[in-house]
């Protein structure tokens, strides 16, 4: 029995060592991620927090900032015309990238990545530039005009519209729609539909009721993106839309840098990261049921 006591007792400190030895390394994942916690904490959060801050205290503190908002019927309209567009911006992404996607999951090698080419070629030029380029495009004598012309159906006032506004955030955030769509897209097995047809379905019957399902993650995660995306734009809308037809994004630059009413600004800030996050919540909640039911 003592020497069984010696040999625990001398087995102890060499687990010990063991777990001792085994701590650093278990240390190891939180350390690699401290300098992007550092750099979120210092570039997002604390700039997040003086927003918040001013929008209760500036000029003085309370409420005064949200009630001034929410008794303008123009900062009402402001704010749905916001939430209106992006929610354009978003439809319109999705029926023009679904079929997009679809044909980069279906197109041979080379096609694939000519489309992917296309798909990533915006983001190698600067976003003014783009929007610049709309708004030559979307003159009254721009080349779409004249192009409409020409075929009878012009010309029509694009520039300076709610309409050019829409055009020229679905040409940028398009890519933001294709790539979730495709990488989810991509995974689908492809013998589902001639399976389903086989059973004695029709094409588009199989299409609707066995592929796109599959596909509703992507669909999701694309139409949330660029809905976020598209409820932060502000150089778009300054460049092709018209002062009577602003957004919140312009609504708050000119309360900050016009009229230096920083408390009013953050109001609008809270008050729109606050719907975000609402509808961010209600989407993942539809989600969750949505997913339940197809595994039901």
């Amino acid at each position: 029995m003592a020497l069984l006591d010696e040999l625990s007792g001398a087995a102890r400190p060499v687990t010990k060592g063991r777990a001792a030895a085994r701590e650093p390394g278990a240390r190891r994942p939180a350390l690699l991620i401290l300098p992007a916690l550092i750099a979120l904490a210092v570039f997002f959060l604390y700039p997040l927090a003086v927003v918040g801050w001013n929008a209760f205290t500036d000029p003085e503190p309370g409420l005064g900032n949200f009630t001034w908002f929410f008794s303008e019927p123009a900062n009402i309209a402001t704010l749905v015309r916001t939430f209106t567009t992006a929610l354009w911006v978003t439809l319109v992404s999705l029926v023009l990238s679904y079929p997009y996607a679809y044909a980069m999951t279906v197109a041979g090698t080379r096609v694939r990545a000519a489309l992917m080419m296309l798909v990533l070629l915006p983001f190698w030029t600067s976003l003014m530039v783009r929007t610049f380029a709309w708004v030559i495009l979307l003159q009254d004598t721009g080349v779409i005009n004249q192009i409409l012309g020409a075929v009878g159906l012009g010309p029509f006032s694009l520039i300076r519209t709610q309409t050019g506004v829409i055009i020229g955030m679905v040409q940028l955030l398009m890519p933001f729609m294709v790539l979730p769509l495709y990488a989810v897209m991509s995974g689908i097995d492809k013998r589902l539909l001639p399976a389903a047809r086989s059973l004695g379905a029709r094409p588009a019957t199989a299409f609707v009721t066995v592929y796109m399902p599959l596909s509703l993650p992507g669909v999701s995660a694309g139409c949330l993106t660029v809905f976020i995306s598209a409820l932060g734009f502000y150089i778009t809308p300054a460049l092709l839309g018209s002062p009577t037809d602003a957004l919140i994004s312009q609504q708050i630059f000119t309360q900050v840098n016009g009229l230096l009413k920083w408390g009013r600004g953050g109001a609008m800030g809270v008050i729109l990261l606050g719907l975000t996050l609402a509808m961010i919540a209600l989407l993942a909640v539809s989600l969750r049921r949505a997913g339940k039911r197809v595994s039901g």
